[in-house]
């Protein structure tokens, strides 16, 4: 008994699941017997399946060449005791056909233990069959991976969702959709990348280990540093630190591609991680940045999925047609009567709010009313990309004060089927101002309101150098690709979605 083998026995088998993997389990045995290690170290691979497709898709039925490849790839497919197999590479699908003609003893035998979902390199020539199909006559296989465990039924394909989500290379392997999705996803974060570099912006990083849980109203996540003895919070949004280099002067435009985290609530739109582009550019406001978001949305749609007018369940959402811009206050008028700017007192907006059925706090202000108002009456009715603008300042500490009206900022959120998906400020530059509304958060905060934004003096002091007039512009990455790829759920455009723990 070679070495390899006795080795090889020694693995537990106590676990072992499922008769199958004890089969491919004992396959995997002998073949170190027979000398072939199920897991070697390269393949030298000349040719992906996609490329040979394209290449010789010109041969007549039933034409042969002589131009030797090497391709590799998983078995998806496995007809005729293997004589004939369906390798698949990330680029697509290619058919071996193998004949004891070819194949020496040794080969033949490695052919007979080959099973769905194994990794092979075949060396061989290209032909088309009779029927039409691209095919390479092998003349050697090499054994690259021997899979343990069988893939799911080929017809029914992965129907368990906890699989789906907690077994996402299971999934990828089985589903082209899933693989198309994820694929997609990393084409608009590089269409979104490349516009942005394009206009002479800089990508930069900023911490994900924050002293101070600012940049937004959100739970943040505490995790301790040892060694300093500290707490600490997760990310729970970059702005803070990217206005300070733009403070810094090392660029008049930056933006960071990066993940945040709020310890708030799991659905279908939401999950505990999630990526963001974050963006500021000197000398604009936010004018400028529905423009650039328009810009954005158009660029990735037209780049990865071809054109500008999308289905979205039931809905055709177009990226191509002006986008709306509403007042806030103006879309709450219309869906319920009430004009909110000539509503001066606290309680009168809170009594206005419950007589249309609006449940409030019984501290609320005038602004978080109208917030409550507009989440209640107004976002599910907005389909079509629309960047709802000029929020109460109470509800927008970061932003300006608008410069018509001092009740109001010069803040939108762009709403797309009901969800928002960007948010955006002409930029608060002025230190005493910003100071006086962390103040004002802190005092929401110590009312119970654990989602209000801490004072942040390194911040303060950061403005006081000067911060030039700025827009900047938050867009949610994982909302942005469910709209353009029609995903229902968050879950299907993130690799490795948060789950809960797996029951025993």
């Amino acid at each position: 008994m070679s070495k390899n083998l006795q080795e090889s026995q020694t693995i537990d088998t106590t676990a072992l699941d499922n008769e199958q993997r004890q089969v491919r389990i004992n396959k995997m045995l002998q073949l170190r017997e027979m000398g072939i290690e199920p897991y070697p170290y390269k393949f030298d691979k000349t040719h992906y399946a996609q490329e040979i497709q394209d290449k010789y898709a010109g041969l007549a039925d039933g034409e042969e060449t002589q131009d030797e490849v090497r391709i590799a790839g998983r078995i998806m497919s496995l007809r005729n005791s293997g004589m004939f197999i369906d390798l698949h590479d990330m680029t697509g699908k290619v058919q071996v056909f193998s004949h004891k003609a070819q194949l020496s003893e040794e080969q033949l035998k490695l052919l007979n233990m080959l099973d769905l979902g194994d990794f092979i390199g075949v060396r061989g020539k290209v032909r088309k069959t009779p029927r039409g199909e691209i095919t390479v006559n092998s003349e050697e296989i090499v054994l690259l991976t021997k899979t343990l465990l069988p893939l799911p039924e080929k017809y029914h394909g992965l129907t368990d969702v906890e699989i789906k989500y907690r077994h996402r290379e299971v999934d990828l392997i089985i589903n082209e959709e899933t693989r198309d999705t994820l694929r997609k996803r990393s084409q608009v974060i590089t269409s979104i990348r490349n516009l942005l570099n394009d206009k002479g912006y800089m990508e930069v990083e900023t911490p994900m280990l924050h002293t101070i849980a600012g940049g937004a109203s959100a739970k943040p996540f505490t995790t301790h540093h040892n060694t300093l003895d500290m707490d600490l919070f997760l990310r729970i949004a970059p702005e803070l630190y990217l206005k300070r280099l733009v403070v810094g002067g090392l660029s008049e435009k930056v933006y960071e591609i990066n993940r945040c985290f709020r310890n708030e609530g799991i659905s279908t739109r939401h999950n505990p991680e999630f990526t963001t582009i974050e963006l500021y550019e000197a000398y604009v406001d936010y004018n400028d940045m529905m423009d650039l978001t328009e810009e954005i949305f158009r660029n990735a749609a037209q780049l990865v999925i071809g054109k500008t007018k999308i289905q979205f369940g039931e809905q055709e959402i177009d990226y191509g047609a002006p986008w709306a811009r509403k007042p806030m206050l103006e879309l709450i008028q219309e869906q319920t009567g009430i004009d909110f700017l000539k509503i001066e007192d606290d309680k009168e907006a809170r009594d206005a709010a419950k007589k249309i059925g609006v449940e409030t706090g019984e501290h609320d202000s005038w602004g978080k009313v109208v917030e409550h108002v507009f989440a209640d009456k107004v976002e599910q009715t907005l389909i079509q990309p629309t960047h709802v603008i000029d929020f109460p300042r109470e509800i927008s500490p970061l932003a300006k004060v608008h410069r018509n009206n001092p009740r109001l900022t010069e803040r939108f959120e762009t709403i797309i089927n009901t969800w928002e998906v960007a948010n955006a400020f002409s930029e608060l530059t002025d230190p005493i101002d910003q100071k006086a509304r962390f103040e004002d958060q802190m005092k929401e905060r110590a009312s119970g309101d654990d989602e209000a934004q801490a004072m942040d003096q390194d911040f303060v002091t950061a403005l006081e150098y000067g911060l030039p007039p700025t827009g900047g512009l938050g867009i949610g990455i994982d909302r942005m690709v469910m709209l353009l790829t029609g995903s229902p759920s968050i879950r299907d455009v993130i690799a490795f979605p948060t789950m809960r723990h797996k029951k025993k």
